[in-house]
């Protein structure tokens, strides 16, 4: 099985959805249509062992998708999924866009400020409200950085290195 730094989280199981072993799963990626027929992922945490399955039928279902897994049929066995987490290996993810950075590209990067003065380093990429926010372990606590433009001047995913400029009292 993969290690946890080898995959990326896609999904996690909210509830079974039916009789028939369908489970509505939370969508963790920025690329739903990645959630297709034939698709393998990895099952882990929750009440069961961690394992490999198929998804053999994928439908929307508001801002959420339905999923049958191969050897799910029913709801019983549906309800052990309950919250369990779905990944793919970290070398499978959809190629980027231009301009765009994943999450865990980010966490344990170092930020800094024009100069080249160290701010803080990433801890996470969150998301309020519909806005990215940056979150930054710094000497006076964490802060949160929206994650735009001006406040993001540039993000060197392969030496992990953000610069940011911030307005005077963010980070205070």
């Amino acid at each position: 099985m993969l290690a946890p730094e080898e995959r990326v989280v896609i999904g996690r199981v909210l509830r079974p959805h039916g009789l028939k072993g369908e489970v509505v799963v939370e969508v963790l990626t920025d690329f739903p249509e990645r959630f297709s027929e034939g698709l393998r992922v990895l099952l882990s945490g929750g009440a069961r062992e961690e394992r490999e399955v198929r998804i053999v039928a994928v439908r929307p279902h508001q801002r959420r998708v339905l999923l049958t897994f191969e050897g799910i049929s029913d709801v019983s066995t549906a309800e052990t999924l309950r919250n369990v987490e779905l990944s793919v290996s970290a070398e499978d993810v959809s190629p980027r866009p231009p301009g765009y950075v994943y999450h865990w590209e980010l966490e344990g990067a170092v930020a800094v400020d024009a100069n080249g003065s160290e701010l803080g380093r990433v801890t996470g990429l969150v998301d309020s409200a519909g806005r990215p926010l940056l979150v930054l372990a710094t000497p006076r606590g964490e802060r949160e950085v929206p994650f735009t433009a001006p406040l993001v001047v540039s993000v060197d995913v392969a030496s992990k290195r953000v610069v940011l400029d911030p307005p005077p009292g963010l980070l205070d």
